[in-house]
């Protein structure tokens, strides 16, 4: 066996390999989701995450370690996306903080590399859960050293590290019994071994998978090329930008879609966005798909969704020109006290938050969780000194968190883990007492808030004591699924029947796009008449995938 050290650029290979061997197998991740509905998005968050790393990579001339680990780091914080998208970034960020200092990289040292990663990364999660991701670090770290002093070629060392994370891995269910229940590993554990599978295959020879973003992807017919090492030597100039690395906010309908159009187009649509730029959401079905994406091109995002379908309410802002006016405004205003994000998706939903005084509002959620450099550029655009992030989804908690370090301004997270806990949330606070008061007051107004949802199953599976056929639908509390139907006003009334309890006065549904509003009117009638004593009202959330969201107060 050949020994390899692996060096500033073999590393940046590593990467870049890792990254593209987890975006080919990120909807089996995807399909490993404890429960069977239609958001599992633990590949596509943890996919993301390596994205933002190479595109970091890319932007790096150097091959010198510490050139390269800053860029691994810094990327992967950037692009942070969901619980298991924050985890790894603070396992690339462990890791790459023992490699900084080294000129090569022996398997001694990878060992002790994956330590300080499973170190970091169990510091990241405020209670740390086994079964997870991080059981599957944390058993490749503890045996690697033993590994080392028995493996010097690094093929085989990997080989045996990647080994005993398989077997981690296939002890997840032991160790969390949602898992076992649903008949699944951890998803999280699953990309973290799909990423070393991609070092493995670096290492041992096969660069197969070195087919880099930036080396195949096409833009306005211009291919960016990528040198052997994987560096790009025709960077884009965005100094004269600012802060701003793409310039139009660009938003479309794709509607009337073409009958020839699959949902994998849908897909590749959304990966095609996200080589163009950035914020990339591209939701929806074959009736009709919601596009938006931070770009440089505009023009080219619309050409190539034109080959789906027609196009609808397309909206094309110069965020240079906003920045500006913001930036003017900020100059001459003082800051305020406090302000308020919000993460949601759905125009309705974004709507009632803005009513409810939320500054900005970054459209997301479900299916697309927002980066810690969203939430951090979003913050600092209000003009504010602290901010308050409420995140409505428990996904997007530790992103939240993690944006603190991006931002210029003071940013405390209120865990809103639901879009119900998340209104309110922004009733609750004041502007005009303190931060401390504001934690205080919402920690026990989002205790007193029962969440609930209906979507539809993605798969047959038994879970929760339910036989589920794909697309049945299904109610949700806030851990488990709570009944099941083939009529979704049916199941709605069910989902609030099991969450009902004699404390509750107010039942509050926002319907989704995918929900008639004259069905949800006639809901309501149902349930005023069932609950008399009972407020009961209902909004146009407009959120793709859940047909309802339900609060009860």
């Amino acid at each position: 066996m050949e020994k390899v050290i692996i060096t500033g650029a073999l590393l940046r290979k590593m990467i870049i390999s890792g990254a593209n061997y987890l975006e080919e197998n990120k909807e089996y991740v995807n399909s490993l989701n404890v429960f069977p509905v239609p958001d599992g998005d633990t590949g596509t968050n943890m996919s993301l995450t390596m994205k933002s790393s190479v595109k970091e990579l890319n932007m790096c001339t150097s091959n010198d370690m510490e050139a390269i680990c800053d860029a691994i780091s810094k990327g992967a914080l950037k692009g942070a996306r969901g619980n298991s998208g924050v985890i790894l970034s603070q396992i690339l960020k462990g890791i790459t903080s023992y490699f900084n200092n080294l000129k090569e990289i022996k398997t001694s040292d990878f060992a002790n590399a994956l330590i300080e990663g499973a170190n970091v990364a169990y510091k990241a999660v405020t209670k740390p859960k086994e079964g997870t991701i991080l059981t599957v670090i944390k058993a490749m770290a503890n045996a690697s050293v033993k590994i080392a002093k028995k493996e010097t070629e690094m093929e085989g060392f990997l080989k045996k590290v990647i080994d005993i994370g398989e077997d981690a891995l296939s002890m997840t269910p032991e160790l969390l019994p949602v898992l076992k229940k649903a008949g699944v590993v951890d998803a999280g554990g699953r990309g973290l071994l799909i990423i070393l599978n991609g070092f493995l295959k670096i290492v041992s020879g096969d660069e197969s998978e070195l087919k880099l973003m930036a080396e195949t992807d096409k833009v306005g017919g211009n291919e960016n090329k990528v040198l052997a090492n994987g560096m790009n030597p025709e960077l884009v100039d965005y100094n004269s930008l600012g802060d701003i690395e793409f310039a139009y906010c660009t938003e479309f309908f794709v509607i009337n879609i073409n009958k020839k159009t699959t949902v994998a187009d849908i897909d590749k649509l959304r990966e095609t966005l996200m080589t163009l730029g950035d914020s990339v959401i591209c939701i929806g079905d074959l009736s009709l798909i919601k596009v938006h994406v931070h770009t440089n091109q505009p023009g080219v995002a619309l050409t190539h969704a034109l080959k789906l379908g027609e196009l609808n309410g397309v909206k094309i802002e110069n965020m240079l020109e906003q920045f500006r006016a913001l930036k003017v405004q900020s100059d001459n205003q003082e800051l305020k006290k406090i302000g308020v994000v919000s993460v949601c998706a759905g125009e309705g939903l974004a709507n009632l938050f803005k009513d409810l005084n939320v500054d900005y509002v970054i459209e997301g959620g479900q299916t697309m969780n927002p980066s810690a450099e969203d939430i951090a550029k979003a913050a600092d655009s209000v003009p504010a000194e602290n901010i308050f992030v409420l995140p409505n989804n428990k996904n997007i908690i530790l992103a939240a968190e993690l944006a603190n370090d991006l931002s210029k301004r003071n940013i405390f997270v209120l865990p809103t883990t639901s879009i119900p806990q998340g209104i309110s949330a922004a009733i609750r606070i004041d502007p005009e007492i303190s931060v401390e008061e504001n934690k205080v007051n919402v920690d026990e107004t989002i205790k007193g808030v029962i969440s609930g949802s209906v979507t539809y199953a993605v798969r047959s599976t038994t879970i929760d004591g339910f036989k589920l056929k794909e697309n049945d639908i299904i109610g949700l509390g806030e851990k488990k699924i709570v009944t099941k139907g083939s009529n979704v006003s049916k199941v709605t009334e069910d989902t609030i029947e099991k969450l009902m309890t004699d404390e509750v006065s107010t039942i509050s549904l926002f319907y989704g796009n995918n929900v008639d509003p004259v069905d949800a009117g006639a809901l309501v009638d149902k349930l005023k008449e069932k609950y008399p004593d009972i407020e009961i009202d209902c909004h146009e959330g407009g959120q793709p995938l859940y047909y309802y969201l339900i609060s009860l107060e």
